[in-house]
């Protein structure tokens, strides 16, 4: 399929943050990513377009796939689509006043990410990596997550409100372009067939992410089912 091209994708702003409401991750990210000459917020069938280079349309998002899913499957179809989503493997809490005009404490969290985090987010639509006009990137980052007392918030953060993420910095990125690429989560030691408990086994990895594993890695044909041991389904690829 022959690519739109780029000046047939009218940019609503040329350069620079674009129009929308944007929390400080988002822009950043967007601003981390660009190149001279890409074109920002750009209107394409009936949505909008967080840059556009040489024809390829790239969207940002932060989390929540869901929220663009079926952007991404509609444009997809005629366009080459890069997707970015940031993976945090180090964060700082800056806690605000309710204001949020006066930091209070900034401490550095205890918990640690890792590349395989984006399984979290991938599930929701796994099958679009398959598709050849589809490619995703993940930026391994660190940032601050801006929080305020205000008995706002979810229980999990102890009914303290999200404020803002903030970016401190890009420590690496990586590039999948096909579903062969997510076969690296796999180690060499794996046996075949293999279960998602051998994977767990193999990896250290909890058993909940790796059923997100495998269970991407099927919807996108990387792997296939080929029986049962009890209870378990195995696979191979």
């Amino acid at each position: 399929m022959q690519d739109s091209p780029t000046d047939e994708i009218t940019p609503t702003q040329s350069n620079g943050i674009g129009l929308r409401n944007e929390r400080s991750l988002y822009a950043a990210l967007k601003q981390w990513y660009a190149q001279p000459g890409d074109c920002f917020e750009v209107p394409l069938n009936g949505y909008v377009i967080d840059l556009v280079r040489d024809g390829q349309l790239v969207e940002i998002q932060t989390r929540n796939f869901s929220a663009i899913r079926q952007k991404l499957q509609t444009l997809v179809q005629e366009h080459r689509v890069h997707l970015v989503h940031p993976i945090t493997l180090e964060k700082w809490v800056v806690q605000v006043d309710k204001k949020g005009s006066t930091t209070l404490s900034r401490r550095k969290s205890t918990s640690k990410g890792r590349l395989t985090d984006l399984f979290e987010e991938l599930v929701r639509k796994p099958e679009l990596i398959s598709h050849a006009n589809f490619s995703i990137e993940f930026p391994l980052i660190q940032e601050e997550e801006v929080r305020c007392k205000d008995g706002k918030g979810s229980k999990r953060r102890k009914r303290e409100s999200l404020k803002d993420r903030r970016l401190v910095g890009v420590l690496d990125s990586r590039v999948f372009r096909s579903n062969l690429d997510f076969l690296s989560f796999l180690p060499p030691s794996l046996p075949q067939p293999f279960s998602t408990k051998c994977l767990a086994q193999a990896t250290g990895l909890p058993l909940h992410r790796c059923r997100q594993i495998t269970y991407c890695l099927r919807k996108m044909d990387a792997i296939v089912v080929t029986g049962k041991r009890g209870n378990e389904l195995l696979y191979e690829w």
